[in-house]
């Protein structure tokens, strides 16, 4: 799964360091682009820069950077200044269809010369550095670990903060293939319609289902996830899994589970090129705003060896 899509745009950057109260130019300003934001009066945004932004960045760039992060997130319903960094004027904004941090920078004309948008980051959030919940594997049988560790070459996942520790697994054969025939279709790849169990008790908090399987090497970059669940434990751990085979999923949204139910089938939905499983732990459910843990699985076998508390890495072979 690729991370998350992050807007940045940064023209200038001033080092320095005001108080921690809105100044009134900047309250002046921010009112002003959330009001043109949300009528997507961007030609009023745009002549809003100063010099050095709308040479960097022209009006068909600025209106190309507004209406993609207008169609990502929708309109601002609530904003809220937070502190300041550096130069730039820090908002906690609510989206329609998100939280995030809204930073605008200005110049000494009250013209914006700066201007980042991310996820919002609560300092506030608990920090979880491994899982405390005894797990066991998501599956039956021998399954294979593609990407799982804690470097790049291990790992592509660690790139993204909520899926830095993130497991993709699928299933091989004796000649390390994880298809048999040509892998053409889905029905092709030993994991595809494999059932998926749950790790631990817990309660179901998040279900997507309904999206269709992609044809093997061409993936759907609109829901990355794919078919999802985020199980919650008594540990308030989230337990992540996408790519689920489109309406095969046997939990609801509220349901109490137990170790070792049935939570629906691999598939190839969303963000993925074969079939496989993708999961993580995060510390909270929304994966914008969470940050990894670390998991450990309680007993499993790997590569033929017993092993306790666990964390397999890229090419391993594990079981239950």
């Amino acid at each position: 799964m690729k991370k998350y899509l992050i807007i940045f745009l940064t023209i200038i950057s001033i080092n320095v360091t005001y108080g921690q109260k809105e100044k009134v130019a900047n309250k002046e300003v921010a009112d002003r682009f959330e009001m043109n934001f949300n009528s997507e009066n961007y030609d009023a945004i745009f002549l809003s820069f100063s010099k050095e932004m709308k040479s960097a960045l022209p009006l068909d760039k600025t209106k190309e950077f507004l209406e993609e992060l207008k169609t990502e997130v929708g309109k601002i319903t609530k904003r809220q200044f937070v502190k300041y960094e550096q130069s730039y004027a820090s908002y906690k904004t609510n989206f329609e269809r998100g939280l995030f941090a809204v930073n605008i920078s200005i110049d000494n004309n009250s013209n914006i010369n700066g201007l980042f948008v991310k996820p919002y980051k609560d300092s506030n959030l608990l920090k979880i550095e491994r899982n405390s919940t005894k797990l066991i594997l998501p599956f039956n049988d021998e399954w294979t670990i593609t990407w799982g560790g804690d470097t790049k070459e291990l790992n592509y996942h660690i790139e993204s903060e909520a899926q830095k520790n993130a497991f993709d697994i699928v299933i091989t054969d004796n000649n390390d293939k994880s298809f048999k025939t040509d892998g053409i279709s889905n029905e092709d790849y030993y994991a595809f319609g494999k059932e998926l169990i749950a790790p631990c008790d817990g309660e179901v908090v998040l279900v997507v289902d309904g999206i269709k399987d992609n044809i093997p090497g061409i993936s759907n970059p609109i829901y990355i996830p794919g078919n999802t669940v985020i199980i919650r434990t008594e540990n308030n751990e989230y337990l992540f899994f996408a790519h689920f085979k489109q309406h095969s999923i046997a939990v609801k949204e509220g349901q109490k589970i137990r170790q070792g139910q049935l939570i629906g089938l691999c598939g190839n939905s969303g963000n993925s090129s074969e079939p496989h499983l993708h999961f993580h732990i995060q510390n909270v459910e929304d994966m914008n705003l969470a940050t990894g843990v670390k998991c450990y699985f309680e007993k499993i076998q790997v590569n033929g060896q017993t092993k306790t508390d666990y964390s397999p890495i890229k090419k391993e072979k594990i079981s239950n």
